[in-house]
């Protein structure tokens, strides 16, 4: 029953009236938080990271760090055979990784040869060590030093995007095919379950927008643009062509058997070699591992690590790795101590050799100590930019515009 707003004392219109500056007053205040979430969301953000790698570092870094130390003795009977064994497979797979960013350059892309393309993917490498999330930070040190060397801007984007598509996929079929094996050798572990589902949500999730944004579907393109304006050194639009024509890379790859041949056994002798490592630093230590059992902890580790919160999965990879060698039948001690050894060369042994190789295309022979320091100098604060650097912001709002400015 509507009431008449005359017999109510009220007059007619008020209602209408009041609700029209509510709503006015909601927009106001929407308007100005608007105005200052920029500001809030980059601290928040950078706040929350933080907290996370502290929980892993105190969680799950410390222990076993601290239990590592009770077991420092077993160095004493290390076997030196095993390790220089391990550093030779790291640096075979590191090798391959060159190899395949050669046999991914599109046809009759501009080819620098083998040893400048190695020490490209050797300093992205270094940078995607040192910084958060760091593959979007190497892909633009990638980008710039590829272009640099003569590849043109689209070539060198679609073997980048090709050849990252190309190696997770292949990392992810090995794990699959690795714990399929395991199971009636090992028995099942909850944890493939989990590993199960990540690995196949990360494939759909790849699969679906490389179809969406082929297709034109516009979320695909605005998580593209979202992903590559917030890049140093690249953007939404050159992301999102380089996706396309990664796209029609792989497909013209998939057609030319040879090269097809090629880059899967690179990519696969890439991770490989690199779980060959691991297996190395472990045996150094007196446990020989069934090589499916371990490729199957490597696989989950990686898989872990890919996760943007640490730089390469500092943290999670050095402690989900040792916990499923030890669920496979190695003694703690040995698993972290093994793991312990061969991220020494998986993670930190490429920084240094990362600034080296970068100072090296910078600079031309016979450069002198003056400028290999001043090129060092120049990486060094490079990481920096690229762990802060945001899009252009609009400046704060301020409540009162100053009074009695003087003219500029």
């Amino acid at each position: 029953m509507r009431t008449d707003p005359a017999e109510t004392g009220r007059q007619p219109g008020a209602d209408t009236a009041g609700d029209a500056e509510r709503r006015g007053e909601r927009q106001s205040l929407w308007r100005r938080w608007r105005a200052w979430l920029p500001f809030v969301a980059k601290p928040l953000r950078r706040g929350i990271v933080i907290f996370i790698v502290l929980l892993i570092v105190e969680y799950l870094v410390v222990p076993e760090l601290v239990g590592a130390s009770k077991d420092l003795y077993l160095l004493g009977q290390v076997n030196a055979f095993w390790l220089a064994a391990g550093v030779i497979f790291e640096a075979w797979s590191l090798f391959c990784y060159g190899l395949l960013t050669q046999a991914m350059l599109p046809p009759g892309a501009h080819n620098p040869g083998l040893s400048r393309l190695f020490r490209i993917d050797l300093a992205a490498a270094a940078v995607a060590h040192v910084i958060p999330a760091g593959t979007l930070g190497s892909a633009a040190v990638g980008y710039n030093l590829f272009t640099a060397e003569g590849i043109k801007g689209r070539d060198a984007a679609v073997m980048m995007a090709a050849k990252g598509l190309g190696s997770t996929v292949v990392l992810n079929v090995l794990l699959w095919l690795s714990l399929v094996i395991s199971v009636p050798l090992a028995g099942f572990h909850p944890i493939y379950v989990t590993v199960a589902i990540i690995s196949a949500v990360l494939m759909f999730a790849v699969g679906a927008l490389a179809f969406g944004f082929i297709r034109g579907a516009k979320r695909a393109s605005r998580i593209l643009h979202f992903v590559g304006d917030r890049t140093p050194g690249l953007s939404g639009d050159r992301l999102e062509q380089a996706l396309v024509d990664a796209a029609s890379s792989l497909s013209a790859i998939a057609r030319d058997r040879r090269t097809l041949v090629m880059s899967l056994t690179w990519a696969t002798l890439n991770w490989l070699l690199d779980a060959a490592s691991l297996w190395c630093f472990v045996a150094a230590f007196g446990r020989f591992v069934n090589p499916v059992e371990l490729f199957a902890a490597y696989g989950i580790a990686n898989v872990a690590g890919a996760l943007p919160l640490t730089p390469a999965g500092l943290g999670v990879v050095d402690s989900v790795a040792p916990l499923l060698l030890v669920s496979f039948g190695v003694t703690r001690s040995v698993a972290t101590l093994g793991v312990l050894g061969w991220r020494l060369v998986n993670f930190w042994l490429p920084i240094p050799a990362g600034a080296i190789a970068y100072v090296s295309l910078k600079l031309p022979r016979g450069a002198g100590p003056r400028a290999w320091r001043a090129a060092m100098s120049a990486l060094m604060a490079r990481p920096a930019r690229l762990a802060g650097a945001e899009p252009p912001e609009a400046e704060p709002p301020e409540a009162e515009p100053p009074e009695d400015r003087e003219p500029g």
